[in-house]
């Protein structure tokens, strides 16, 4: 049997313009990132808001099946599905984290045929969204440390900072430090920490943000910490909203891919659903004016019993998924299966 690798390795991938084509998005509001990858302009998002929505499904999960079988994995095989019988169809997911990648969860890109492409460069650095919400990140922190530093004009208390560094890698020995050791040239110490990037607040306000406007607005409110008579302090009064906007200003905009079997993939943007919102991108603006587009199937609120034969009917009667009456496993179109597996029980 082949591995994920191997099968994503033998695909003969799409140039991306014929990709983008299939949303009728043009040459033009595309920014190549090579052959198979694209950042799709915010021109072109502005373009879409005026057409009728689309039809959206949402896709989630608690766990995996012991297979490998996901959120992830489904969502691309449902997409795949739509896009054999003809309908105009994108999946938008989420990127991944290099931590999970180089951890026991590995990639997150999909699994066997049901898989975005080109798989190595999603699951490493694809077109450095991630590398530049870090270093917005740090950069916030940076500007913080060194306003204490120069004089401490707004009266930041250093014992009571909120804002923390990121870096996209597990490390757990950089979880809680203290920081500015080493003499006065060195900054005032105070506790400091790292969390994956995936978890930094930044990466939220960008999967929010729907302009550059927006981003910036939002990027003001964010709050690093308190003055020692307990008033806030935001990122716009440390005047860093500028710099932390021009290091986000290519990783707003949504990233093009495609699955396997050619079906448009927009894979934009991560925050984890344990500490945010947990979706992708504003990308979905996108993709919602396809007939249909990302799949959700909460498969856990309706059957708890795992055993339970069901019926699940999804995609305003453009999906219908029918029991098999064999072992809870549903077909659709003999292209994939949704097994309701071995859930854990609260």
């Amino acid at each position: 049997m082949k591995t994920d690798v191997e099968i994503a390795q033998e695909a003969e991938m799409q140039d991306i313009r014929k990709i983008a084509e299939k949303l009728e998005i043009s040459e033009d509001e595309l920014e190549l990132y090579g052959k198979y990858k694209a950042k799709v302009t915010l021109e072109a998002w502005e373009a879409v808001k005026g057409r009728p929505n689309g039809k959206l499904v949402l896709v989630t999960a608690i766990n995996p099946t012991p297979a490998g079988e996901g959120k992830t994995t489904t969502s691309v095989g449902l997409a795949d599905a739509f896009h054999e019988q003809g309908k105009k169809v994108a999946v938008a997911l989420r990127e991944p984290s290099l931590g999970p990648c180089f951890g026991l969860k590995g990639g997150a890109a999909g699994g066997g045929y049901a898989q975005v492409v080109p798989m190595e460069d999603i699951n490493l650095h694809f077109t450095g969204d991630f590398s530049a919400i870090a270093l917005a990140n740090n950069l916030l922190a940076a500007m913080l440390d060194n306003h204490i530093q120069q004089g401490n004009a707004l009266g930041i208390d250093p014992r009571r900072i909120t804002w923390r560094r990121c870096v996209d890698m597990n490390d757990r020995q950089l979880r809680c430090i203290v920081g500015g050791l080493g003499g006065r040239a060195n900054g005032v110490p105070h506790e400091d920490g790292f969390d994956i990037t995936a978890a930094s607040e930044i990466m939220a306000v960008l999967c929010l943000a729907e302009s550059m406007a927006d981003l910036k607005a939002r990027l003001g409110r964010i709050i690093v910490g308190y003055t020692y008579d307990g008033r806030p302090v935001t990122a716009r009064d440390l005047k860093a909203v500028g710099a932390m906007a021009a290091l986000l200003r290519d990783a707003l905009k949504p990233n093009l891919v495609q699955t396997l079997e050619g079906t448009p993939a927009f894979v934009h943007g991560g925050p984890f659903a344990n500490i945010a919102h947990g979706c992708q991108s504003k990308a979905d603006s996108l993709a919602i004016n396809t007939e249909l587009c990302r799949a959700r199937i909460d498969i856990w609120r309706q059957y708890p019993d795992s055993h339970t034969p069901a019926q699940i009917d999804i995609g305003w009667h453009l999906l219908r998924i029918h029991d098999t009456g064999e072992h809870s496993c549903h077909k659709f179109s003999r292209i994939m299966g949704l097994k309701v597996g071995s859930l854990p029980r609260y």
